[in-house]
């Protein structure tokens, strides 16, 4: 089977670069840095670069298409202009899903928790009312409605808060958080912002079971069992290390100026899991990280 992976240099990316590739045919795509896609099959371009990508899907014919890519970051975009982030997080997404129509492809699109009301309570399901407050999510919620007034042949993976160790250049919180205590520095955390965790590489494991299950036509909440928040999350990382618990100082968003002040997106994940995919849970994916980080 052939695959291409869109923001193959991204967080999410690198890790299904390697996993995909260990028995699939891929291309990977990745634009200003190179992460570990050169390692693989990759190409380098803008993903709305769309004559690159006509060529891409004519000459690579792929069976599946993992579009990761994106401006992935509500502050970040808000730095840039309006009509470029559309460009890429809605425009692109239209006419790759058009490219997948034409060629008969199947479309996994990453998607984002953020995209559902905030404020609506806890583990919510997929039925769930949609206000996105940032730009950035409703951008990604508008790329879902392209993909739907496209054609069927898709899966729509709403993605929780990701965490781990990020490969090369793509760091995460979780990372700089990691470093700090274990360098004995405290750190502030949100104790009233929660999300159902899922560890990236483990993301990359499912998203591989997902690709092997005959479904289409499909959203599906794309996280962890747990309702967490950062602070609870990192509390379990603590305990797994043996860090200080003590250098952890609780926050609030209001006390740290968050401009988007997100309180509960946790997600229920029984259709997930009703597919077959089942999720690590925080604990024992921290325990596996921390033992391959003392592995290296």
């Amino acid at each position: 089977m052939k695959i291409f992976i869109t923001g193959g240099s991204g967080l999410l990316g690198q890790y299904l670069n390697i996993e995909l590739s260990k028995d699939y045919e891929i291309i990977t795509q990745y634009n200003k840095q190179a992460g570990n896609s050169t390692q693989f099959n990759s190409v380098q371009t803008s993903i709305t670069d769309f004559l690159r990508l006509e060529e891409i899907f004519q000459n690579f014919r792929p069976e599946i298409v993992i579009h990761t890519a994106s401006i992935s970051n509500a502050e970040k975009v808000d730095l840039l202009s309006p009509a470029a982030v559309y460009d890429v997080n809605v425009n692109a997404t239209k006419k790759i899903a058009e490219l997948c129509s034409l060629q008969d492809s199947k479309l996994i699109y990453i998607s984002t928790d953020l995209v559902y009301a905030g404020y609506r309570g806890s583990m919510l399901k997929e039925d769930a009312k949609l206000i996105p407050i940032s730009f950035y999510a409703e951008t990604k919620l508008m790329g879902e409605t392209k993909i739907q007034e496209t054609f069927d042949n898709y899966i729509i993976l709403r993605t929780a808060l990701l965490f781990g160790f990020g490969l090369s250049h793509s760091l995460n919180h979780f990372q700089f958080v990691y470093k700090d205590l274990k360098n004995g520095k405290p750190v502030k955390l949100f104790t009233d912002q929660y999300r159902t965790p899922l560890e990236v590489s483990d993301a990359a494991r499912m998203l591989t079971e997902l690709i092997r299950k005959n479904i289409k036509g499909e959203i599906i909440n794309f996280g962890g069992r747990e309702r967490l928040s950062r602070y609870e999350l990192i509390e379990i990382l603590c305990e797994e290390a043996g860090f200080d618990k003590n250098l952890l100082i609780k926050t609030t968003m209001e006390e740290a100026g968050l401009i988007y002040k997100v309180a509960d997106v946790s997600m229920n994940t029984e259709k997930l899991q009703s597919l077959g995919v089942n999720q690590k849970s925080c604990c024992n994916s921290i325990r596996e990280i921390l033992s391959a980080q003392r592995n290296e």
